[in-house]
């Protein structure tokens, strides 16, 4: 029997996480933790509001499986139980880490793949003014990626401002669907030459067939077009990569097999993530083994992360010891 405890959890940020579609100062996530024969996993999922979700939606979707959970529903389960989301991410994160520890093993080990290395993560530079990007460029020169965010008509301007201030740094950038086709084709060209090795989702999801008759001059990732394998085959002709998070593929389990399939059809892998603590990146460090691009900084973004955390060197990011998760 499987005894299952919900947490809602706010983790204050140490500044403002500004992107198209809005501002925040917490994360809030929910934390999912299974006990079973003495043995305890813990898994979190990070509510959405592009995708309906609040943490009262997702608490209740949880709670909707206690019953079952109780009964000993496996992983194998849950995927046919609940749809892709962050409450069945932290359900299936949980199992994966109750899993590990009855077996006395690591999640990888469970899963059948080699032990993860350290991993180099982007750090996001918030969405704001050309100047203000620039001052945070000039702050974090030092890292070897930038992920920026950005909106619209002075995107150009932001990008310039922060090659000038961290030259020496490889820079991707997401625009969360802010951007049009035409934008899109005015803004590529000029990106690439200021050193731009990936644009990440530059249309709205629902409006990003236009993608599929331009000439993409920068590489285009799938963030919100992408998000679970039932989503590939839509993405293909314009897109090179998906962007893989854990709370759109509802768990590791999915976001291994979505990973699989992808490489398998041709795109290129990107890892990414919610704004959330440790414990929502910890599994995803297994999906970021051997991916082109890794952005799963969250817990940089926090005043204060969770004890035990991941540990950060700079921008590299080694793998979870077993007393956070798996």
């Amino acid at each position: 029997m499987i005894e299952l405890s919900v947490q809602r959890e706010s983790f204050p940020l140490r500044g403002t996480f500004t992107i198209s579609r809005g501002s925040r100062t917490v994360a809030e996530v929910v934390r999912v933790t299974l006990s079973r024969n003495g043995k305890r996993g813990q898994g979190e999922g990070v509510p959405y509001s592009r995708y309906d979700e609040t943490v009262e939606s997702v608490v209740a979707a949880i709670e909707a499986q206690r019953d079952a959970l109780a009964a000993g529903m496996s992983r194998e389960a849950l995927q046919h139980a609940m749809p892709p989301g962050s409450a069945r991410t932290a359900i299936d994160c949980a199992l994966w880490d109750l899993e590990a520890k009855e077996a006395g093993c690591r999640a990888w080990e469970l899963a059948g793949l080699p032990a993860p290395v350290e991993v180099t993560t982007a750090y996001t530079l918030s969405l704001d003014s050309p100047e203000a990007m620039g001052g945070a460029a000039r702050q974090n020169a030092e890292r070897p990626l930038l992920k920026l965010k950005l909106a619209g008509p002075e995107d150009l301007d932001r990008v310039r401002a922060v090659n000038a201030n961290a030259p020496n740094s490889r820079l991707i950038v997401d625009a969360n669907e802010g951007w049009t086709a035409e934008q899109y084709e005015a803004f590529a060209p000029e990106l690439k030459t200021l050193g731009v090795a990936m644009i990440e989702q530059p249309l709205p999801a629902g409006d990003d067939a236009a993608l599929a008759g331009v000439q993409r001059t920068v590489p285009v990732c799938a963030d919100e077009s992408c998000h679970d394998r039932a989503t590939l085959s839509a993405l293909e002709g314009k897109y090179d990569l998906v962007n893989i998070k854990l709370d759109k593929t509802g768990g590791l389990t999915e976001a291994l097999a979505l990973r699989e399939e992808a490489r398998a059809r041709g795109f290129g892998i990107m890892v990414g993530c919610m704004v959330g603590t440790s414990l929502s990146m910890a599994p995803a460090v297994l999906v970021a083994q051997g991916a082109e691009f890794v952005d799963l900084d969250g817990p940089l973004w926090m005043a204060e992360d969770r004890s035990p955390g991941l540990v950060f060197e700079g921008s590299q990011m080694a793998p979870p010891s077993a007393a956070l998760w798996g």
